[in-house]
């Protein structure tokens, strides 16, 4: 972080100039650029820069999103699969058992 380019002299002059006295004017002059020397200001590269890193980290963030939801799409595609699977062997199951349970029926059933 860079300090900002700042006029003290100027700054003096100007609180002269709105009636402070020549001591005070320069005592505030001073104690402000003190303040602004030693603040750890962001300058327009530094918040340049800062974009330039959250853009790289939230293009690294959607990648692995991505990533996860492919994965969690062909779990649940297999898992799908596996229900259609399990549910096709239970009806053909159901069907076979009525099936049978009418020829049952019709073999005990007195003929005319």
């Amino acid at each position: 972080m860079n300090a900002v380019p700042f006029d003290i002299l100027k700054l003096a002059r100007d609180l002269e100039a709105a009636g402070l006295a020549p001591p005070v004017a320069a005592g505030s002059a001073s104690a402000l650029a003190d303040a602004l020397i030693s603040a750890d200001l962001a300058t327009k590269s530094d918040l340049a820069a800062m974009g330039t890193r959250l853009e790289a980290r939230i293009g690294s963030s959607e990648t692995n999103f991505d990533l996860k939801i492919t994965s969690l799409q062909s779990r649940l595609e297999a898992k799908i699969e596996l229900l259609r699977r399990d549910m096709t062997i239970k009806l053909g199951g159901m069907i076979f058992v009525a099936v049978g349970v009418l020829l049952a029926a019709m073999r005990l059933m007195p003929h005319p």
